[in-house]
């Protein structure tokens, strides 16, 4: 194993990691002021238990979080040193700006969590809000910071120097705005789902427990208002990546030959070295209108680009298709619900339909991690997109392969101990009984 692929490989496993406690953290806190919203209006002891709960869940992924984005931080100072040395007093602003975030977060967080009746109840109730956009605060930074490396701004290159530099304008780089909405988005429409998978298993156990009832009723509002915004949301990145990032496109689209009303590809098994596609639905001037708005618009395949430059075009296609079906199929779910909640239909006593929401659970995580695998995967080979290759960026410590295990093997110990964690507190959750208050639904 290179020190190459053992770095990169590294970078995978703590952003893949990182991401799915990041995303819980950043949408959970706004789930948690939803129901204590509902116990401040009604009283009813269900929300009351339902909201400490979420509350303990905030708790446990703020400071999983915090470790995992620490361990980041650092690699991105050991592994990329030359990378580092550059890039840091450009994007240096965003990561000081998400650490500010990340502060207020946790003064918000003690205060939310020991705050039960000690500060005035609307007062606390207000910092729960306050932690939930702290965490979309710092979760836009350090996209913006991840948008540079795609579209880098804000300074000149001059003889392999970074000039000139301006953080503003790195900060608010091309890619910045539709790169933060389609991730922040989608951390709602995976955390959305999940909690509701998780409390569908529940009520799908035990029908008459009013407190899942009321947490899926919460949850499921947020996961399909972000099904629905993610199409239109990634249809805007996907105008700013052919644009910006032509190439990463085409890898997404396995599409090899530059050509007028280029064809969408559903489907397929890309072949790099014949050029071609197989077993693939197409769908004529769809790619084209997708890209730039009208179906004659010429797209630039893969073959316009020097062989070196081209990203690992079959991952980068199975999953970007892999993060499109499981958003469909998400979106899909949702369309039933909204279908159920007009007509007046009791879909929660349905197990067909709980059951449909149990499966859906991982779904948006998944689509996350292919989502980023694009995004990563997509750029290379470079780290700073056109300016400075991947393998330019390496440290030159041998040994790579040692750090790697270390980290994973942090990361499964951090993996472990929420489990465990989480696990407790659906336990508690599951005992938990209720006489139904109103009549269901």
């Amino acid at each position: 194993m290179s020190d190459l692929f053992s770095a990169r490989m590294q970078m995978a496993v703590s952003l893949g990691f990182h991401i799915v406690f990041a995303c819980i953290g950043m949408v959970m806190p706004f789930l948690m002021v939803a129901s204590h919203r509902m116990w401040l209006k009604t009283k009813q002891p269900v929300y009351y238990d339902l909201t400490k709960a979420w509350s303990k869940g905030v708790a446990i992924f703020f400071a999983t979080g915090a470790v995992s984005g620490t361990v980041l931080s650092f690699e991105l100072g050991l592994l990329w040193p030359t990378f580092m040395k550059h890039a840091g007093p450009i994007f240096g602003m965003p990561f000081s700006l998400e650490g500010t975030a990340f502060f207020i977060e946790a003064i918000a967080i003690g205060f939310y969590l020991y705050g039960w009746k000690k500060v005035d109840p609307v007062i606390h109730w207000l910092s729960g809000w306050v932690v939930g956009i702290s965490g979309i605060a710092s979760g836009i930074f350090v996209v913006a910071a991840n948008s540079w490396m795609n579209t880098p701004s804000g300074f000149d290159w001059v003889n392999g120097q970074a000039i000139n530099v301006d953080p503003l304008k790195a900060l608010f780089n091309k890619a910045w705005f539709p790169q933060a909405h389609h991730m922040i988005i989608g951390a709602f429409e995976a955390v959305g789902f999940g909690v509701v998978g998780i409390h569908a298993y529940f009520l799908l156990k035990n029908p008459a427990n009013v407190l899942h009832r009321k947490a899926i009723k919460i949850a499921i509002w947020f996961a399909v208002f972000a099904a629905f915004l993610q199409p239109l949301s990634g249809d805007h990145n996907s105008k700013m990546i052919a644009k910006t990032q032509p190439a990463k496109l085409a890898a997404a689209e396995a599409h090899f030959h530059t050509q007028t009303h280029a064809p969408l590809r559903i489907g397929g098994i890309p072949n790099a070295n014949t050029q071609t596609v197989k077993f693939n639905i197409e769908l004529p001037g769809v790619l084209s209108f997708l890209a730039f708005g009208k179906t004659s618009a010429e797209v630039k395949g893969l073959e316009d680009f020097p062989r070196s430059e081209w990203p690992p075009v079959a991952v980068v296609h199975y999953a970007f298709e892999l993060m499109v079906a499981c958003g469909m199929i998400m979106m899909t779910v949702g369309f039933i619900y909204l279908i159920g909640f007009f007509k007046k239909k009791d879909l929660l006593s349905q197990p067909w339909f709980l059951k449909l929401l149990i499966f859906c659970a991982p779904l948006g995580f998944i689509a996350i991690e292919a989502g980023w695998t694009v995004t990563e995967v997509g750029r290379q080979p470079w780290i700073i997109y056109g300016i400075m290759k991947t393998k330019d960026a390496l440290t030159p410590m041998p040994g790579l392969i040692i750090p790697f295990i270390g980290i994973t093997s942090l990361y499964l110990f951090l993996t472990f101990l929420v489990s465990w964690l989480m696990f407790r507190q659906f336990k508690v959750l599951a005992q938990t009984s209720y006489e139904p208050t109103e009549k269901i639904p």
